[in-house]
């Protein structure tokens, strides 16, 4: 058999292909190790990338509001000071939502945390005694309920006992402990400043990049890595802006709605669904469940109706706000939606639910192109896929968007 030296040239690097992969499973503990040592150096590069990605959201829409109307745009100095000014105001924003979070949530979480151990003391015997006029006519649980011996100061001084005996071992790993913050932080201050850098350069950045791609790869597979770049930088931003829109509204409706019929912890349960509520679907049941337990401690009827409410104004999000603010701004149906926070959190938890959405629409939007042109090629309907002329009697549909 003879071999021009084109398939000579295949046959080697498959060989050599061969061997590294035969040498790569021989000794997968080094590789393993190779990898995380490589993944600990970038790692606070990809972090600063994923804050730069974050913060450029809302520094665009600063930047376009403020800087890009027909009085501004035509000086220079302006054309400067843009971008600079824009993103010492997004991070000034960011930081102020923080620290307003922190005064509004630490104080009422404290007072929330202090208040507990009083209302215990009196709620656990309520409890029982509610349960035993409840259960009257039962005699066996009756003589059960009574049987309890819930020592409340036994119980009080046993959580102490444990949260002191936990603090005891926290102080013995101090050295370990302000070793990991050091670190932590050092990684946080290496990424801030990266991403500041990415963003204050972004469109050199870019142009550096499709030079590179230009160079190395194919004109064609240039275009299509850029076109997918673009539609999922653009799904990403779409997803991020209608989450957090998103939980706003629920907060916004759950403090309404709580101030209304006379809730307590209204500001602090509003504000931890919000925040829950970033995690798509099923986030805001985390903070139902936490809200529930602090309102029971106050009033077991009132954290009924808090329930009764929450199931209410869940729907209402679920139905209504999220399919047609989420949904709609990544362009992916609800219950792909659904589908996609379901998968995304088996595999990866909850930054799995987070990522997910913006991957699925990606996938599913050129899956839907890919189709489309298939469809088209063949003469077929894009909504029915009937041949033309035959079933529609005509033009083909225009795409479903």
């Amino acid at each position: 058999m003879n071999f021009d030296d084109k398939s000579m040239k295949q046959l080697r690097r498959l060989i050599l292909f061969t061997i590294v992969i035969l040498i790569a499973l021989w000794n997968y503990a080094i590789i393993f190790g190779w990898i995380r040592f490589a993944f600990g150096i970038i790692f606070p590069f990809l972090l600063g990338g994923a804050i730069a990605f974050v913060l450029n959201v809302p520094m665009n829409f600063l930047e376009e509001k403020i800087f890009h109307n027909k009085y501004l745009k035509e000086k220079k100095a302006v054309k400067k000071l843009a971008r600079p000014v824009s993103l010492i105001l997004t991070i000034a924003i960011v930081i102020g939502v923080v620290v307003l979070v922190m005064f509004i949530v630490i104080p009422e979480l404290t007072e929330t945390v202090l208040s507990l151990g009083r209302t215990i003391r009196t709620f656990i015997p309520d409890a029982q005694r509610f349960l035993e006029d409840l259960f009257k006519d039962n005699s066996e649980i009756s003589r059960w309920l009574a049987g309890m011996n819930l020592n409340v100061d036994q119980i009080v001084n046993r959580a102490m006992s444990f949260f002191q005996n936990g603090a005891g071992d926290v102080l013995n790993s101090t050295f370990l402990a302000i070793g990991s913050i050091v670190s932590g932080v050092t990684t946080f201050v290496i990424a801030f400043v990266f991403a500041c850098y990415v963003l204050l350069q972004k469109e050199k950045l870019r142009v550096q990049v499709i030079k590179v791609m230009y160079a190395f790869m194919p004109e064609k597979r240039v275009e299509s890595c850029l076109e997918v770049c673009t539609l999922t930088a653009k799904s990403f931003s779409s997803f991020l802006t209608g989450q957090c829109v998103e939980a706003l509204i629920l907060g916004i409706m759950f403090f309404i709605v709580m101030t209304v019929i006379n809730m307590p912890y209204t500001l602090l349960v509003a504000v931890l669904i919000a925040f829950t509520a970033l995690i798509p679907i099923f986030g805001a049941f985390i903070g139902c469940v936490i809200g529930a337990f602090l309102i029971l401690m106050v009033d077991p009827l009132k954290a009924l109706i808090f329930v009764i409410v929450f199931l209410v104004l869940q729907q209402i999000e679920g139905n209504l706000i999220y399919p047609k603010v989420v949904g709609a701004s990544v362009g992916l149906p609800s219950i792909w939606v659904l589908a996609a926070v379901t998968i995304g959190g088996n595999v990866m938890g909850v930054v799995g639910m987070l990522i997910f959405i913006p991957i699925v629409s990606v996938v599913y939007t050129l899956f839907r192109t890919s189709v489309y042109k298939r469809l088209k090629s063949k003469r077929r309907d894009l909504r029915t896929g009937a041949v033309i002329g035959r079933e529609t009697g005509g033009e083909p549909e225009k795409s479903e968007k």
